[in-house]
């Protein structure tokens, strides 16, 4: 292996630069829209026309669901009219195609503290990311680094915060669900028990979660239909874990980036033949290393 020599970087300002303006970093992300740090990402469109409302520089779509992002850049520092522009071509693409799932992104060189302040108002209402781009000169060669400095609020269920959800029992879910696919349930709850004895399940209304003494730790969550389960472990989306995702053949129909939780489909023979995979999700998601 060759000896790597240090080089120090040189930071570039953009705004005002005669070569590499908006224009140039909008062309960078369009080439590869990954750059951003927002998954695998697919353009759809750039410098999109809204009428009387001007052009959104670009539109994204994530490749494996229905999650849209509307892209806004600016260079040099955030300001309010780049939060209410960003807002604004969020929602209008939210109104026109409603069937997809919408994340405002603000893309901007300098995001100062009172922006991050005025920004995380709107999160949790309006899904908003904020990313500080930076440009730096290696010799001949010019890159750029995206960096997320506000990420959109993940939201909890009800029973993660409130005492009211509505508890119910396994009678219940037998009735909704099978008895085949609580016994789904049961197996996937047992790799739980194995290295968290604490815990039990709760029959709430719209999942089955899990609990220690009453209280909700509900790092991973069970839904059971008549023919499979639902499971959804709360992980971070990265590529090695999508890898051996789709190494084992396991049916991920989804990931909720709001919840920050993979769906997989689980049916009568999964759990059996993937236990050392679903053992590893769990306790990743538990918080001790995975296998």
């Amino acid at each position: 292996m060759p000896i790597l020599t240090y080089a120090k970087p040189e930071r570039v300002f953009l705004k005002g630069h005669a070569e590499y303006g908006e224009k140039w970093v909008q062309e960078r992300i369009a080439e590869d829209p990954s750059i951003l740090g927002l998954g695998d990402l697919v353009l759809k469109d750039k410098e999109r026309i809204h009428p009387n409302a001007g052009r959104l520089d670009i539109l994204c779509q994530d490749a494996e669901s229905n999650r849209r992002y509307e892209i806004e850049i600016q260079l040099g520092k955030s300001d309010e009219s780049h939060i209410i522009r960003t807002i604004e071509y969020w929602d209008i693409e939210r109104k026109r195609y409603p069937q997809y799932d919408h994340v405002a992104v603000i893309v901007a060189e300098d995001i100062t503290s009172r922006f991050l302040n005025v920004v995380g108002l709107f999160n949790g209402f309006i899904p908003i990311v904020a990313i500080q781009m930076q440009a730096f000169r290696f010799g001949d060669n010019i890159s750029l680094v995206f960096t997320t400095v506000l990420n959109e609020m993940r939201l909890g269920l009800v029973e993660d915060d409130e005492a009211v959800a509505d508890v119910t029992d396994r009678s219940y879910w037998e009735k909704r669900a099978s008895k085949q696919t609580l016994a789904v349930t049961d197996s996937l709850f047992s790799i739980v028990s194995a290295f968290a004895p604490d815990l039990s399940l709760k029959y709430n209304k719209f999942y089955i979660g899990l609990a220690k003494d009453g209280q909700p730790n509900n790092f991973a969550i069970f839904r059971p239909k008549k023919d499979w389960v639902w499971f959804e472990p709360k992980l971070d989306k990265d590529e090695a874990t999508q890898a051996k995702l789709e190494e084992a053949g396991l049916d991920v129909v989804e990931y909720d980036s709001r919840g920050g939780r993979y769906r997989i489909r689980i049916g009568k023979n999964d759990v059996s033949k993937h236990e050392p995979l679903i053992r590893s999700l769990l306790k990743e998601a538990y918080g001790e290393p995975g296998e």
